[in-house]
């Protein structure tokens, strides 16, 4: 059996379960979100793997990156990545690693951005079901209207992330 080594990290913003696969980042979320277990499960059974506590390079630089990231000292991510999903699903986080830090999209604009425009609910499912926050950056995705819509770490996280991207103002 595979293994997939998991850590869980604790930030001001919010405690995370990091996870990593054959030198690879596999998973980048929130500890206590709603599809927690669907998403580890998705994780599990398409690597055919099982969760071990144990720490390695790819996670200590993870959270190395993350700190990074939270402290305004880092725009970009350069940790090896794998994810885990359907072909839709992997397109639409595929775009998702275009939209630039300090700026946000819509869901009707990734789904034109994928050429398939009449597949905003499916974009936003793809997008809910992103295991790599931040890195793939799904909290930069808002709806047409501007408003905040959901989010694995909560509207008030994600209104944060933006700010923070923004330089709206200074932790």
């Amino acid at each position: 059996m595979n293994q997939i080594n998991i850590q869980y990290y604790k930030t001001k913003y919010a405690e995370f379960i990091l996870g990593s696969f054959k030198n690879k980042l596999c998973l980048l979320d929130f500890k206590y979100r709603k599809m927690r277990t669907t998403v580890d499960n998705r994780l599990k059974t398409g690597f055919k793997a099982e969760f071990v506590e144990q720490d390695d390079e790819i996670l200590k630089d993870t959270r190395k990156q993350l700190d990074e990231y939270f402290n305004m000292e880092r725009k970009v991510f350069d940790i090896p990545i794998i994810t885990i999903g359907t072909d839709f699903q992997k397109c639409v986080w595929k775009a998702l690693l275009k939209v630039p830090y300090g700026t946000t999209s819509t869901y009707l604009q990734l789904a034109k951005d994928i050429d398939n425009e009449k597949a905003v609910r499916a974009v936003a499912s793809a997008n809910g079901a992103n295991s790599i926050a931040f890195i793939i950056p799904c909290h930069r995705i808002i709806g047409s209207n501007g408003n905040l819509t959901g989010y694995g770490g909560g509207l008030a996280l994600k209104k944060r992330l933006i700010k923070l991207e923004q330089n709206l103002f200074t932790i």
